[in-house]
């Protein structure tokens, strides 16, 4: 059977315009629905710290010494500023990581719209709104936002042959910790580029988070950590300092665990994409991977230093709070899952399971969050840590706690969470007509099989089967991929329908010699529509 070539929709069919401003349309609704309907918490956690940091700063003058940086906080002075005159400072700097955010979804549309087909874009775009974590962090004012939108948006810059490490220098600079990441982001760029220059933008981001240091505590080996360390809980290693946590166990919770592991909070990471990419037509396949590399290489190089690190579930944050780039690699990958179906029944119910786990993640972090998770998980006695049943129990776990402790919601949560379910139900219902097609098709073909069996014998039947089964299951794979090429919902359902035409057909006629002999190639080798 020979391959079948993927066409974006957004081109040359006239219901593409419609559908890319819905799209566009519901993007630009989520942004705005998580700004102004969902409750922020600006002085929580790290966020206060940093918050304060930089109030004291610009009013007072006075330079913090502290150990969070002030690289992402200074972004927001112009917030800080406009708050002096408008509303409050609060009211505006809450919104910030919201807008960090919103920036970055406009500058990876710009940059890569003609680079990458725009259907395969937006879905990408809208994934990263409602299917991943960024949704929860957006409510903070914590800094790991900043930090994964400058490397993302330096990453595209670099794919469009423009100049990206700047933002990627300054969004590790605002968490030293990622200067590693960083590191084996730089190593994959110069295995292909063969351009041993590239590892100054390293040298570089280590001086800027040297020179910040010297200057806030005046020594640029100061990290303001010193001997940070948590409590000492039931936890094995627990109330050690540093990078003092075993690898092995680390690596199993970031990756596994109910509560922190990324199988669970950022399932796309573990599809496999990289052949699809490929087979993007263009030079779309090769833009896209070299992005995917990057971003691939940026997370592993996150995962394995936070491994280590006796912090390394990031506390009562919803999952992995330190492994929120993880969140752009992911939704790239099912974002092309979705652009391009497989004709693989198999493959396509996982990349169904994927996005149905990941708009979950989105929705439930954006109106549930962590808070039901930390009211379960507190140690009885007050201190501000919890157990280790939040980690690993999946019954309290932030993404399943809501379903076993109900929680109150306010007017806002619930606009928002019913838009986020129409807006899943969007994205969702394409890859599920094309695999209900598919196993339709499936078992059509078996109950063919079953039927012929009790009628004819094995040999006088074998040439009329394979015929019938090519045409079958063409017939499902037609489908799979005519559905995710739609651009309406009239145009599914009567996708769907006719390509259900030929099966039954076949079924009813039985052993026609002209309709088995010779299978109808057309149908997998001619574009959809």
């Amino acid at each position: 059977m020979s391959k079948t070539t993927v066409h974006s929709a957004d081109s040359d069919r006239p219901e593409s315009r419609a559908i890319a401003r819905l799209e566009i349309g519901m993007i630009v609704g989520g942004l705005a629905g998580i700004t102004f309907l969902l409750p922020h918490d600006l002085l929580w956690g790290d966020g206060g710290f940093r918050y304060l940091y930089l109030w004291r700063l610009l009013l007072e003058g006075h330079l913090s010494e502290e150990k969070y940086s002030l690289i992402g906080p200074l972004f927001s002075t112009p917030l800080w500023e406009l708050g002096r005159l408008y509303q409050s400072p609060e009211w505006w700097c809450e919104k910030y990581n919201a807008l960090v955010f919103a920036t970055g979804l406009f500058v990876f549309y710009r940059m890569l719209r003609n680079h990458v087909p725009r259907r395969l874009l937006r879905r990408f775009l809208l994934l990263l709104t409602f299917a991943s974590m960024f949704s929860h962090h957006l409510l903070f004012y914590w800094g790991e936002v900043f930090t994964a939108v400058m490397v993302g948006i330096g990453a595209v810059f670099l794919v469009a042959k423009r100049r990206g490490w700047t933002a990627i220098v300054l969004g590790v600079a605002n968490s030293p910790a990622t200067l590693p990441a960083m590191m084996l982001l730089t190593v994959e760029r110069i295995c292909v580029t063969r351009r041993l220059r590239l590892g100054l933008a390293v040298v570089a981001a280590v001086a800027v988070v040297l020179l910040e240091a010297w200057i806030r505590r005046g020594n640029p080996f100061e990290t303001g950590y010193g001997d940070d360390r948590g409590p000492k809980t039931i936890m094995p290693f627990s109330g050690q300092p540093g990078l003092s946590y075993p690898i092995f166990f680390g690596l199993l919770s970031l990756l596994l665990s109910f509560g922190k592991g990324l199988l669970f909070f950022a399932p796309g990471l573990f599809l496999p994409v990289r052949r699809r990419i490929a087979e993007l037509p263009g030079g779309t396949g090769v833009h896209l991977t070299a992005l995917y590399r990057m971003w691939i290489a940026f997370v592993v190089g996150l995962v394995l230093l936070y491994s280590t690190y006796w912090s390394w579930s990031g506390s009562t944050f919803y999952g992995p709070r330190y492994l929120l780039f993880a969140s752009l690699p992911a939704c790239l990958a099912l974002a092309v899952r979705l652009h391009r179906q497989d004709p693989s029944i198999l493959a396509n119910t996982i990349t169904v399971l994927a996005l149905g786990l990941s708009l979950w993640v989105g929705l439930n972090g954006a109106v549930f969050g962590d808070a039901p998770a930390r009211d379960v998980c507190l140690e009885p006695n007050g201190h501000f840590f919890e157990a280790p049943l939040c980690f690993y129990t999946p019954e309290f776990s932030a993404l399943w706690v809501p379903f076993v402790h109900a929680q109150e919601l306010t007017a806002g949560q619930l606009v928002y969470l019913v838009y986020g379910l129409c807006v899943a139900c969007y994205l969702m219902t394409p890859p599920l007509l094309a695999l209900a097609g598919q196993l339709l098709a499936r078992a059509r073909l078996l109950a063919d099989n079953a039927g012929d069996d009790r009628h004819e014998s094995r040999s006088s039947t074998a040439p009329a089967m394979e015929g019938r089964c090519q045409l079958v299951t063409s017939s499902g794979i037609a489908i799979a991929r005519t559905t995710t090429e739609s651009t309406s919902p009239e145009q599914t359902v009567a996708t769907f329908r006719s390509a259900w035409s030929l099966p039954l057909a076949l079924s009813l006629r039985g052993n026609d010699s002209e309709l088995c002999r010779e299978p109808d190639q057309s149908i997998t080798d001619s574009p959809p529509g």
